[in-house]
Order: structure tokens, then sequence, then C-alpha cells
């Protein structure tokens, strides 16, 4: 058997998080310019099912069957082979890479599990439809969210604009302008599930308040489809400062996310705010072309221990 490889890129949610657990749309973009990749290899010589799995990022280099049952790579793994019903595949490395920030609202999960399950089914020689990947990808990302939207699996396994409402069919969006995004990263580490916890917690203390908050963020997502799909850049814009005012009364914000938006905004970003969990991770600035430099400079003198320049709609 030859080698198989297979990548996922990382995403952006524009609009929507949190609210999108509760029933409220959101969009969500790939982030092409960061993925992870996953490459399986024979291993001849090894007994048949042995599997070794390799993940220099989180220093893994062990069999699989050492891995806790809910490890997500493990997960991945025995979720593929059970949808194609083998019990005992022939033996392999898998060995599992990735340029998305662990932790930080880029969907490195999703994309690690998406490729995985790409790349295991191309090796056993019987690839999956996106729809089966997305499936099980959605399985995966419990581990890392507890209760999951979907919408980190779904962008990712499309690898194109979605507007997504939890148990209705995915919309792919067609982007009428491409427009530029400048992502920074506040460095800060904060598991999404922790995250979506506390709002849960909160919701069910003062479900009213939240469900106002829910609703609005929805209302801004359904208005930022049509500004996408119209070209509508500066609304697009005015949108995402609305969007962050509605997740800091969410309690999802933090001082140095807040630090970095308003760097973006001074830079002259036409939009920002925060982008998937919060409580750190990234933010995302919407900039003119020419100016996504100035903008990226901005955010790494506020503080930013990364940014990434992405292209939409090209």
């Amino acid at each position: 058997m030859p080698a198989i490889s297979a990548s996922a890129p990382g995403k952006i949610i524009l609009f929507g998080e949190h609210a999108v657990v509760y029933g409220k749309p959101a969009v969500a973009i790939p982030v092409t310019e960061v993925k992870a990749k996953a490459i399986v290899m024979p291993a001849p010589g090894e007994p048949t099912g042995s599997i070794q799995i390799q993940a220099p990022e989180i220093e893994i280099d062990s069999p699989i069957k050492d891995l806790p049952l809910d490890h997500a790579i493990r997960k991945s793994v025995s979720l593929t082979l059970k949808e194609l019903g083998i019990e005992h595949p022939p033996a392999f490395k898998l060995r599992v890479t990735s340029t998305i920030p662990l932790a930080a609202g880029l969907g490195s999960g999703a994309a690690v599990a998406v490729s995985i399950i790409q790349a295991v089914a191309g090796f056993m020689g019987r690839p999956l439809p996106d729809e089966k990947i997305n499936q099980i990808a959605f399985e995966v990302e419990k581990i890392h969210h507890g209760t999951p939207s979907g919408i980190d699996n779904t962008v990712v396994t499309y690898a194109m604009p979605v507007y997504f409402v939890k148990g209705h069919p995915l919309e792919r969006l067609q982007v009428h302008t491409p427009f530029t995004i400048v992502i920074g990263n506040t460095g800060v580490v904060t598991p999404t599930a922790v995250a979506v916890a506390d709002v849960r917690s909160a919701w069910q203390k003062d479900p009213d308040r939240y469900y106002e908050i829910f609703d609005a963020c929805g209302q801004i997502a359904a208005a930022g489809r049509t500004a996408l799909e119209n070209g509508d850049i500066p609304s697009l814009g005015e949108l995402m400062d609305q969007n962050q005012t509605w997740l800091e009364r969410m309690g999802v914000s933090s001082p140095e996310l807040e630090q970095l938006i308003h760097a973006a905004k001074h830079a002259g970003a036409l939009g920002a705010k925060l982008s998937g969990g919060g409580r750190g991770g990234n933010m995302i600035a919407l900039v003119e072309e020419g100016q996504a430099q100035a903008v990226a400079d901005a955010l790494a003198t506020a503080g930013a221990s990364s940014t990434i320049i992405t292209r939409v709609g090209n």
C-alpha cells in the first residue's frame, strides 16, 4: 500500500459563535493559510492491527492502544475504521502535524480530525464522502467542545464559507466581493469547552437575558450573510463591531482580546471582534487589502503572539 496524505484548513467564525449552540445562525470561513496534515504509511513487518501514532506538536510517539480511549486522535482513527467495517486493519503509522494554533478559535481539533479521517479511509482504499467525514468529525468534536454546534467540522470538511444553523441542512455561501481578514492571536490558551460550559451555566441562571443576546447575535449573522452575498464590505465591518459588543455582554471576551481589537480599529480596520470560544485565542479584523500589513503590525505591537492575513472569496 502506498502512503496517503490529507490536509484540512483552519477556520474562523465571522458571526454567531456561542449563539450557534442555541440554534441561531452563524457564518464561518476556512483559513487556508494554516492547516492540519495527516500521513498514513504502511508498517511492513508489524502485526496486523498495529497502529503507531506520531504527533510531534503534542509530543506523542506511541502505539494507538496506549492513548486514552477518548483521545481525539485515537477516536478519529477508531470511528473511521468502524465506519469502514474494518476490525483488523493492516499495520500502519499515522503522522499528524499542524500549523494551526491550538485552543485559539481556528478549528485545530476539527482540522486534525478531518485530515485523519480522510487519510485513514484513503489508505484503506475506501475514501468517504464529505457528508460522512463531517459526521465522524462531529463525534470527535464532542471531546473538544462538550456540546459542539457542528460548525467547526462543517466548514473544515467542506473548506468553503458556510451559513450554518444547527440541525438544518448546510448552506454554502457565495462571496460576492473578496475581502481581507487579519487574525491576531492573544497567546492566551482557553479550551473552547470551558467557555461553552460557562455560557451554558450563565444561560441557565438567567435565560431571558441570554436569549436576548443569542437572538441579537443570530440577527447579526443573518445580516452578515446578506452583506457577504451582496458585496457590502462596509456593512460587514459594522456588523463585526456589533457582534463584539454582544459577545462582551455574553461574558466571553477578555482584556487581551479587547486590547487587540482596539489596536486593529485604531490602525484602520473596518471592524473587529473575537472569533471562536473567546476568553483568549484569536480576534479577527476586516481590513482593506492595502492596510492588511499595517494592521498586522499594529496587532504585533499591541501584544499579539502571531498574526495571519487571509483573503476570502478569491
